[in-house]
């Protein structure tokens, strides 16, 4: 009688780093070819265990140094916990657990969450990394999500069609500290939405099909770098992070160059201890240069890797861009192409960073930014406000909306001259740039328009320094003036319904003389005139349209 394992196959499907169009890791997926063992290892533990520890084998014998993604019921890891077959098998691969992503997949609906949890502790404990796979077409309650605290978060492609719903799954995984993956790509504009909803990760028939063979020839569209994704701080250092190649500290030096000649994209070895740290790092041409001079090899090749390393260079995950360029350019001048190694809160390698990709990145956020500033005020235009509104509606968060303009502008330019009615917008915006912080975003929408978004109760110092400032343009007076919504958490769904509220309000600030400004709350009719010539409360009229009284 046939055994299940002669019936079944192993395929390889490349996870993909959206921001450096680098394999970042394999997902293992079992492929039988009769029968019906995938059914029967939801229904049996052990199976499944046992399908995990193959799965880990076949990669070994396969000879690819990625990072693996290994699938697991949840039902699985609430019975058996630990995963020993899934243990054994990754120390006698000689593996490390930190290179092993165990993607906890659905269903979860009649599985003991405390045993769950107690099972991804425990695997957590020896170093695996988890991940919840399946996420927007399994049945994994949001709870359960949080109480994991995955590594990865692994949505289905047929979510990114709900844009919020995708932004707010980033804004969770922010909360965590989690990578957010999509999979099943299998078109450039999923890869776009996927990307500019802020996915770090994806896989899909896009880039790669599975395959028999392990593979790190992907197709990644070129997309341009997303702006709202690059915070202030930096882009985040996960956003880059490359699989690294490890060995144990005591590898000897033929051992590095065995795993450097077998894989020409490998820039270099970490040597790590039993913890993962980082002890030594060894890089690629340096290495092979010391070993390929006069009797190089026959002085070192039995010796330790560690001799003919260097101090490895670290950060943390929760590093940005910026603070790895510092960590490069404080070193000496001669290891500067060097990867940076990343690690974890317990010090354990997680991958590595090349300054390539850095500056790439970079380079081009500073080009798409230059690109969409205002050239008279060198303030953004409305994309990053809008993008901002959706974000914190992701979070949950209240805001301000405000839009200011300056009074009768075409009369400014025709009187004063548009090279006065410039220096007037210039200085508008050099105050609203002052004025901003975490807490307020403003943009530079053309013309005489500005947007403002900010913490509702933050506003107040802020409209009276742009109201009460007494504005001039060719000696002439200017006044300006300043329409609000206020949106309290879950009052809007985006940024457009936002706008459409604020539409009004900023036509009812027009009507005022002198400097105003009017104030209005999304979901309520009327509005309340703060500045201006009628400085009362608004009320609505007999068709529902706001006046003041």
């Amino acid at each position: 009688m046939r055994s299940w394992t002669d019936t079944l196959r192993f395929a390889f499907q490349p996870v993909v780093n959206l921001t450096t169009g680098t394999v970042a890791a394999l997902e293992i997926l079992a492929r039988p070819e009769a029968g019906d063992v995938l059914a029967r290892a939801q229904r049996e533990p052990e199976l499944d265990g046992r399908l995990a520890a193959s799965a880990v084998r076949d990669a070994a014998r396969r000879e690819t140094l990625l990072p693996l993604h290994v699938n697991v019921f949840a039902g699985t890891l609430a019975d058996l916990g630990g995963l020993a077959a899934l243990r054994d098998a990754v120390r006698a691969v000689g593996r490390l657990p930190w290179e092993i992503t165990v993607d906890v997949c659905p269903p979860f609906t009649h599985v003991p969450h405390r045993a769950l949890l107690e099972g991804v502790s425990a695997l957590r404990g020896e170093g695996f990394r988890i991940c919840a796979d399946g996420v927007g077409d399994g049945d994994v309650p949001l709870r359960l999500l949080d109480d994991l605290a995955p590594d990865l978060l692994k949505l289905d492609a047929s979510l990114l069609s709900r844009t919020a719903t995708v932004r707010a799954m980033r804004t969770l995984c922010e909360e965590l500290g989690a990578l957010l993956a999509v999979e099943g790509v299998e078109t450039e504009k999923q890869c776009a939405v996927a990307r500019d909803a802020g996915a770090q990760l994806a896989q899909g028939a896009l880039f790669a099909p599975p395959a028999r063979l392990p593979t790190v020839e992907v197709y990644v569209p070129q997309l341009p770098t997303s702006i709202g994704a690059l915070r202030p701080a930096g882009p985040s250092v996960r956003e880059f992070v490359r699989p690294a190649a490890l060995l144990p500290d005591s590898a000897s030096a033929e051992q590095v160059r065995t795993l450097l000649t077998g894989a020409p994209e490998v820039s270099g070895v970490l040597l790590v201890d039993r913890g993962g740290a980082p002890v030594r790092s060894v890089q690629r041409d340096r290495f092979l240069l010391s070993l390929s001079a006069r009797y190089g090899h026959a002085l070192y090749a039995d010796r330790p890797a560690a001799r003919l390393g260097d101090r490895p260079r670290t950060v943390g995950v929760t590093a940005t861009a910026w603070e790895v360029l510092d960590v490069v350019a404080d070193g000496e001048h001669s290891r500067t192409a060097d990867d940076v190694a990343v690690v974890d809160d317990d010090g354990r390698c997680v991958g590595v960073v090349r300054l390539a990709d850095l500056v790439r990145a970079l380079a081009e956020s500073r080009v798409e930014q230059a690109a969409g500033l205002n050239p008279l005020t060198r303030l953004p235009g409305s994309d990053a406000v809008t993008g901002e509104v959706d974000r914190w509606v992701a979070q949950g968060r209240g805001f301000a909306l405000s839009w200011l303009d300056i009074d009768g502008f075409k009369q400014v330019n025709d009187g004063a001259g548009f090279a006065a009615g410039d220096e007037l917008i210039r200085a508008v915006g050099r105050v609203l740039a002052r004025a901003e912080s975490d807490a307020v975003r403003v943009a530079h929408i053309g013309g005489d328009d500005f947007l403002v978004l900010a913490d509702p109760a933050g506003l107040g110092p802020l409209a009276a320094e742009v109201l009460d400032a007494p504005w001039s343009a060719g000696g002439r007076a200017v006044t300006l003036s300043l329409a609000t919504v206020v949106c309290p958490p879950g009052s809007v769904p985006d940024h457009r319904r936002a706008a459409a509220h604020l539409a009004p309000l900023k036509k009812a600030a027009k009507a005022l003389s002198g400097a105003s400004w009017v104030c209005g709350q999304a979901g309520r009719d009327g509005f309340e005139v703060r500045r201006g010539a009628a400085a009362a409360a608004a009320v609505p009229t007999r068709g529902g349209a706001p006046r003041a009284s």
